[in-house]
């Protein structure tokens, strides 16, 4: 405890900290102003209605940061840039160049990189404000729009888009952590008085020993995810000794470090936007078809919405991506080239390729844990709602996994900050 107050106390005494705090603290205030301005030509009791009754736009609600429940000039949140930086990372697969920009021109070549993502991201904004718009307007979410109000509503949430990426880019380069994810934890965080407020609105003295359960389960599950977030596969590595002029360099041991939930939460984005697409189109359909194609889209809707259906296809669709993020980020051969150019390798196994295999058989077998811990923890809030009944105690497993991993990320760069001061 005395040292949570001297960390504190260093926090506030020291004038670059003290500023990165509060700066920190003004985007996040704008970030939750931006969220509340709602478009226009809303109907709230049809928009309330639409998101009580589906589980889709729950979730990419998340990601909103919560603008979406409430149709603000920031609905799609940081959503569009995300993707974009996803569809850019599986194409380092597809072409040469890009792969070598990302992994082998060090730093320029990731912001060289993540420049790439940005220009991205404003067409992809405009396309995801396009879709979800048409289909909240066939929904009459939205109603009576003229051709101008669509365009203007199109481009008012593309620069939202672009806006909170732009904010989340400050916040990375002026404050501390990674600014996109301060964000999205600022729309999860901000939810949680509406969810307090409907389990105190719905409080039942009859169901305390469900409360308490729920308060066990919940204390359980933040230590599952604190633990899987945190654990790691450790590889010996040597360093082999070299002698150059009467110096002798090298000789020591270290280790690879490789974590079991390599991908993060990226899986779980992967599988909602495969689940929303089919959804969103299906929906369509089903408001402007006729005949066979409206009955088939409203047998699709009808089976989509499926709780079971859903829970299944989603566990599946986050264990799947999660190997292949992997993959595609992590590549075995590249650092068993990159040991064996520095004088390193792994005891007992050969430089190069049979060292490539080894680090590759650890990771996919780690990967595994990883893969199975992220779908149980996608499908939790469904698992949650069906044992309690409740909506209110349905403890969100994406929001609780993104919390989690930006709560332990945020507190791991104020302390090497405070440790750089205090080495100073």
């Amino acid at each position: 405890m005395n040292n949570f107050w001297y960390k504190l106390k260093v926090i506030f005494k020291d004038p670059d900290l003290r500023k990165k705090i509060l700066f920190i603290l003004f985007i996040l205030i704008l970030f939750r102003l931006g969220a509340n301005i709602p478009i226009p030509g809303i109907d709230q009791i049809r928009l309330q209605q639409f998101f009580a009754g589906n589980q889709f736009f729950g979730l990419l609600n998340i990601f909103s940061g919560g603008g979406l429940s409430n149709l603000s000039i920031l609905m799609l949140g940081v959503a569009p840039f995300i993707t974009a930086t996803i569809i850019m990372q599986l194409l380092t697969m597809i072409f040469p160049r890009l792969k070598e920009i990302y992994f082998e021109e060090g730093e320029a070549g990731k912001q060289r990189f993540n420049q790439y993502s940005r220009f991205l991201t404003v067409p992809l904004a405009a396309l995801q404000g396009f879709g979800l718009l048409a289909l909240l307007e066939n929904q009459q979410v939205l109603a009576n729009l003229t051709f101008f109000d669509r365009i203007t509503n199109i481009i008012i949430v593309t620069a939202g888009s672009v806006l909170l990426m732009w904010l989340g880019e400050l916040v990375s380069e002026y404050g501390i952590g990674n600014g996109i994810s301060l964000l999205i934890f600022a729309g999860i965080v901000a939810s949680l008085p509406n969810t307090i407020q409907q389990v105190f609105f719905t409080f039942d003295v009859s169901q305390i020993p469900l409360y308490i359960g729920f308060l066990a389960a919940s204390i359980m599950i933040i230590s599952g995810v604190v633990i899987i977030t945190e654990a790691e596969r450790h590889i010996p590595i040597s360093y082999a000794k070299q002698v150059r002029g009467m110096k002798m360099y090298g000789g020591f041991s270290t280790h690879l470090p490789l974590r079991v939930n390599q991908a993060g939460v990226i899986p779980i984005i992967f599988a909602i936007s495969i689940l929303l697409f089919p959804q969103m189109i299906v929906n369509v359909l089903a408001k402007i078809g006729g005949g066979f194609v409206k009955t088939f889209s409203e047998y699709l809707v009808g089976f989509l919405n499926n709780l079971w259906v859903y829970g299944f296809l989603y566990f599946i669709l986050v264990f799947a991506f999660t190997y292949f993020y992997t993959a595609v980020t992590f590549d075995p051969e590249a650092l068993s080239n990159n040991l064996q150019k520095g004088g390193a390798f792994v005891p007992g196994i050969r430089p190069g390729r049979s060292t490539a295999e080894y680090i590759a058989k650890i990771l996919y077998r780690i990967t595994l844990v990883g893969a199975i811990f992220l779908g149980l923890i996608a499908v939790l809030p469904l698992s949650m709602q069906a044992i309690t009944g409740m909506q209110a105690l349905a403890l969100g497993g994406t929001a609780l996994l993104i919390v989690v991993s930006v709560v332990l990320e945020t507190i791991k760069q104020i302390e090497s900050q405070i440790v750089m001061r205090e080495y100073e």
